[in-house]
């Protein structure tokens, strides 16, 4: 049988964890409700090649937390091999979007992801991409996000700026 203080703290640990999900929920930002036409497009981070756009649609990809964002690539646009140390969750919105595994590139292994494909990269997953078409997708995960390419030398962002 439960005493009247068993009750009192078992309320009290209720009540507490009820506070803490009201908590939890008023720390969630609003609702986020993207038309295409509100995509504002711009340069990717330095990590990837130039020649794609990109656009934050929810979340800021740079900070712990939930983030979607989109790439949009011209047909051809590589993206070497790599990793990333959280899951990559990726949609193809639309033309064609060729996902190969491992440390090699091999455009031989490469499977076809046409609008509407989908793939989960679980974390430290060594993989690199194709667009076969013209191609946008959108990749949502847990920040922050950061991608470590397998040869470094593969990174943009440590290349020497072109000299003219």
């Amino acid at each position: 049988m439960t005493t009247g203080s068993g009750r009192i703290a078992s309320l009290v640990v209720v009540a507490a964890a009820a506070a803490g999900l009201l908590a939890a929920q008023e720390a969630k930002s609003t609702h986020v409700m993207f038309a295409p036409a509100d995509a504002k497009w711009g340069d990717p981070p330095p990590v990837f090649e130039k020649g794609a756009s990109f656009t934050v649609v929810s979340g800021n990809p740079g900070a712990p937390g939930t983030f979607v964002v989109r790439l949009k690539m011209p047909a051809g646009y590589t993206i070497k091999p790599h990793w990333h140390p959280t899951d990559e969750n990726v949609t193809v919105l639309s033309g064609t979007f060729s996902l190969g595994m491992g440390e090699k590139f091999d455009k031989a292994t490469m499977k076809d992801l046409p609008a509407g494909g989908f793939a989960l990269l679980p974390a430290e997953m060594r993989h690199y991409a194709v667009a076969k078409t013209a191609a946008v997708v959108q990749v949502h995960g847990q920040g922050p996000f950061a991608l470590t390419y397998v040869n470094p030398a593969d990174d943009p962002s440590k290349r020497a700026p072109a000299t003219n």
